[in-house]
């Protein structure tokens, strides 16, 4: 515990949350994103927002419900709310950088370019800063001052719609009633049989995601204890008995066995470094999705993301991204395609993306 890094997160809430609204199709910003990431580096101590939450009833209810401790910026006549926000904000950060000698990395939620002196004086006084922002509003000169810039776009968890497939939809018209469904009672026992495989599957994407991003984050060996401390800081209740393992190392081998990931004894023994296996299962998932996607269309004709995952599951029916690490089936697809397995792109016409199979020359 006293090699982890203590982390105070500072979240300018204005520029983010109109920042999402404005540029990630009409979207609620979700802290949720940006503490998971944020676990992968270290344990966050400080939770700070600020606002006018007059403005923001919505989120401050979703803000309290994450531990956030709202600082209330109110509109005053004759004064900046978004100038005085930014004051308040560099003060307590500074004042906690000089009275808090345990937290070593500062987590600053912001775009704008006034907060760039911050940054630098945070270095100064030895503390690691870390900027997160919506790629569209976030200036220029705020990433390269920081010591690690995360956009909130890209981060696990933030799927937000083409801006331009927003803006030319239509609203829709009221759909009519449907039929009402017949119950079958017969078929009332299978939800439940069903449940212990779908709380697998979200419990391997959990594992395979935690790994991908310690990796990232890190650059060096995931430990069994480093990896199971950082799923407890995404989800304080995360127990593997819920899931019918009496500890967490078999857990861990049960994962193995199923080539999610790959255990080594080369650190202390009884903490095995985890990895995610370099090859196998993604490169095998990526050369059936470019098999299926050349079988429906042929190597020129595209074919669209919606019902591919119907289509690959007729070839391999245990096909699943979040055994391999994905959140959805689009970031599979965008993993494939920044593999080279196929092309990816957005069609305006088709109002979705289409998949094709890369000509190789």
């Amino acid at each position: 515990m006293d090699q982890e890094e203590r982390i105070a997160l500072f979240l300018d809430y204005e520029n983010l949350a109109i920042g999402a609204r404005e540029h990630l199709g009409g979207m609620t910003f979700d802290l949720r994103p940006v503490t998971d990431a944020l676990a992968e580096r270290g344990r966050v101590v400080v939770r700070r927002a600020y606002a006018d939450w007059s403005y923001f009833d919505e989120d401050r209810r979703m803000l309290t419900r994450s531990h956030v401790e709202l600082i209330d910026m109110p509109q005053r006549m004759g004064a900046s709310r978004k100038n005085a926000a930014d004051i308040k904000m560099v003060v307590d950060a500074l004042v906690l950088a000089f009275e808090r000698d345990y937290i070593s990395t500062f987590v600053l939620c912001t775009g704008d370019s006034d907060f760039t002196p911050l940054v630098h004086k945070l270095r100064e006084l030895n503390k690691r800063v870390i900027g997160v922002g919506v790629e569209r509003t976030t200036s220029a000169m705020l990433p390269p001052a920081c010591d690690e810039f995360l956009y909130y776009d890209r981060l696990d968890g933030v799927e937000a719609p083409p801006e331009r497939a927003r803006r030319g939809r239509t609203v829709p018209s009221p759909e009519p009633a449907a039929p009402p469904v017949v119950p079958e009672p017969e078929a009332e026992p299978q939800p439940a049989a069903e449940a212990p495989a779908r709380d697998m599957d979200a419990l391997t994407a959990l594992v395979a995601q935690t790994v991908a991003g310690l990796q990232r984050s890190s650059g060096g060996a995931v430990t069994s204890s480093t990896l199971k401390r950082t799923l407890l800081r995404k989800d304080p209740t995360f127990n593997e008995a819920d899931w019918g393992f009496r500890a967490f190392g078999e857990l861990l081998r049960h994962l193995a066995e199923h080539n999610v990931v790959e255990l080594s004894d080369r650190t202390a023994k009884g903490d095995p470094e985890v990895t995610l296996p370099e090859h196998g299962d993604r490169e095998t998932a990526f050369a059936l999705l470019r098999a299926v996607v050349v079988d429906l269309a042929g190597r020129d004709g595209p074919v669209p993301l919606s019902g591919l995952k119907n289509q690959l599951r007729k070839v391999a029916p245990d096909f699943s991204e979040r055994k391999l690490g994905y959140r959805s089936f689009l970031q599979f697809c965008k993993a494939a395609a920044t593999g080279g397995a196929v092309a990816l792109a957005w069609s305006p016409d088709a109002d979705d993306y289409l998949i094709s199979a890369p000509v190789e020359s």
